[in-house]
């Protein structure tokens, strides 16, 4: 995937994906009627994506500030993917993902006051393409809040919304919870793209209905894992949850790649290497064995990795 990288703010690397360009030249010609001249058109195209990129980086601030990990957003066409893992709490999820749209939150009256004060000027008479720009510029803010709060994962609204069923539900019935109403929401966004015949709108769909069904596998192997029984007598340094009693962790060496359970064994029974630091299957965090409360596991300290069950990307 070829990318451009921008910038590098706050220790955050801003890209931006090859296609944008390409479905940058399609919008701003759609949009040629729209000012009587094209500079204006370009303008407003940047300015979508600085509004997104603020929005993005209230994600990855957001995220920071509760202790996860984010360092990368990509721009692309459906607009910025902020890619943050917040610590494995509801909490931490639910700020990381809110922070977003209290962005767009926060330009709302700024923009309404920027564009009342040039509509009150003399430009409303002599340049009426600003006057064009500041309505345009307020819309899209607005029509990016709106859009991200529909409660459809993965969208923002979606993210909230397993957040907050993540304090009754636990973490793996939210997340399927979430992504089954958000196969609702495909749906529905399907049967609207078909109905106006808009194309955008259907690559819009499909995009959300790919991240659901993602979204729904990661929330069955976070589920079978919750019903295995848990080992006795250890706990996660990092979450505090007793280890499952199961064949999840693979062997960090790429031509074995056996499975086997690394608090049952020092090495691996396939090749023999040894085991190092294994990763939570609760919150991802690596840990030496003898930091999980007493395990005398000996061994190199190799990362020891469960198959993923997917970390939190934001699309905006």
């Amino acid at each position: 995937m070829r990318t451009l990288h921008l910038a590098r703010i706050r220790g955050i690397d801003l890209y931006l994906h090859w296609s944008w360009w390409l479905v940058a030249l399609i919008e701003i010609e759609a949009r040629a009627g729209a000012y009587h001249f094209v500079g204006w058109n370009v303008l407003e195209y940047l300015t979508l994506f600085a509004i997104v990129t603020v929005h993005e980086f209230g994600h990855a601030l957001a995220c920071r500030q509760v202790g996860g990990t984010a360092n990368r957003i990509m721009l692309w066409p459906l607009g910025g993917i902020a890619f943050v893992d917040p610590p494995p709490r509801p909490g931490a999820m639910l700020w990381s993902i809110a922070a977003g749209p209290l962005v767009n939150v926060a330009l709302a009256p700024i923009l309404y006051v920027w564009a009342a004060w040039w509509s009150s000027t003399a430009w409303a008479m002599t340049h009426p393409d600003a006057i064009a720009f500041a309505s345009a510029v307020q819309f899209i803010n607005i029509g990016l809040l709106v859009f991200n709060l529909i409660p459809v994962y993965p969208l923002d609204g979606g993210q909230i919304l397993r957040s907050l069923l993540w304090y009754p539900l636990g973490r793996a019935r939210s997340l399927m919870a979430s992504t089954i109403i958000g196969f609702v929401g495909v749906a529905a966004l399907g049967g609207l793209a078909l109905w106006t015949r808009d194309w955008w709108l259907g690559i819009i769909d499909v995009f959300i209905l790919t991240s659901c069904w993602s979204g729904l596998k990661s929330a069955r192997r976070m589920w079978q894992i919750a019903k295995l029984p848990r080992r006795p007598g250890l706990t996660c340094p990092a979450c505090g949850t007793p280890p499952p009693m199961a064949n999840l962790w693979r062997c960090a060496r790429p031509a074995c790649a056996a499975a086997f359970d690394a608090f049952a064994h020092a090495v691996c029974p396939a090749c023999g290497m040894g085991v190092g630091r294994v990763t939570c299957p609760e919150c991802g965090i690596g840990s030496e064995p003898r930091a999980w409360a007493g395990a005398t596991v000996p061994g190199p300290v190799v990362n020891l990795d469960p198959a993923p069950a997917g970390h939190l990307a934001d699309r905006s």
